[in-house]
């Protein structure tokens, strides 16, 4: 596919952009929700339907840089799938004197992240019960099959990019840092995510410009992940991210702050994530066929319901944000 935003600054003859359509025919925008990585959110209604979405505006168009693109890239060539964030389109609003604004239409995820409430709830002193992080992990196990299955790589894998529906619903979100692999090549060699959440063969990259990883390294950041669901924190988040990068590769494996807290099943899930040569460590396929995991198969439509009790009870309390994406 050729880039849509290969010219800089902005071009008002950009054939990619100019043959957008306009996002005024369909979308308007009815809320603010916030900012994000690359402009503002907002909630905004579908004119034809009625349905309710999220868009990221891009706002003067010459910020638009490669994880924008990558992120385009990615969800319009992916089937849709209940566990990844639905994509409704990318739209180009012209702007003769500002330039023009690129319109980044999502799935409304309006139940928060799953960060926001492993938080809150802390913050009640509550924690998350085994069978609701084992829902929620499942879905996230779901939804980075799916991406596995059509040879991309997420790369940022942590609590704030699974996002949750007020129905209890799960979805993995933003492929800004994902990666495509093609069939002549099948690894990467780049590093990139977020240091707390990085496998060790990806900050290997950093030092080795020959080692490489494969979708593997998502694994280890989804056991990072569940680590973050129970204590509230991934591990070493007290440290300045320059040494967490440093730590990570030469620390044996990190476990639960308290174990004895939790089931056996729990942490030798976790242990099985975070196995730190990743050509041993198990794929999705073999980890949603896990003690831990299985324990949520046949029991969705019950945790689902549990998970959108705990949301709504939360955002009564006003902890966590009602409309993300």
């Amino acid at each position: 596919m050729k880039s849509l935003f290969g010219l800089f600054p902005y071009n008002p003859n950009m054939i990619g952009l100019e043959s957008l359509d306009d996002p005024s025919d369909t979308w308007e925008i009815v809320d603010t929700i916030g900012k994000g990585t690359y402009g503002k959110v907002y909630k905004v209604n579908n004119k034809k339907d009625g349905s309710l979405a999220a868009v990221k505006i891009l706002d003067p168009i010459s910020d638009v840089d490669e994880e924008i693109e990558a992120e385009y890239n990615i969800l319009q060539s992916l089937p849709n799938h209940p566990n990844v964030v639905k994509f409704y389109g990318m739209f180009y609003k012209a702007d003769q004197y500002v330039g023009g604004q690129l319109w980044l239409v999502l799935e409304l995820c309006n139940g928060g992240s799953v960060t926001d409430l492993v938080k809150s709830m802390l913050k009640c002193g509550q924690r998350l019960e085994e069978a609701v992080i084992s829902y929620i992990l499942y879905g996230a196990l779901q939804g980075l099959q799916h991406l596995h299955n059509n040879r991309i790589i997420h790369r940022d894998v942590k609590g704030n990019n699974i996002l949750l529906t007020t129905e209890g619903g799960v979805k993995l979100v933003d492929f800004g840092v994902s990666a495509q692999l093609t069939s002549a090549r099948l690894r990467r060699n780049t590093s990139v995510g977020t240091p707390f959440w990085m496998a060790p063969e990806v900050i290997a990259c950093e030092q080795q410009y020959d080692y490489s990883y494969d979708v593997r390294c998502d694994v280890w950041s989804l056991g990072i992940t569940a680590i973050e669901l129970a204590d509230g924190d991934p591990p070493l988040s007290d440290m300045h991210p320059v040494k967490a990068l440093f730590k990570i590769p030469r620390n044996p494996p990190p476990t639960l702050c308290k174990p004895e807290r939790w089931c056996r099943g729990f942490s030798y899930f976790i242990s099985q994530c975070l196995i730190k040569d990743f050509e041993k460590r198990p794929s999705v396929i073999h980890l949603l066929e896990h003690p831990f995991i299985r324990q949520a198969h046949g029991k969705d439509m019950a945790l689902q319901k549990q998970l959108a009790e705990l949301i709504n009870t939360q955002q009564q309390y006003g902890s966590i944000a009602k409309t993300r994406i």
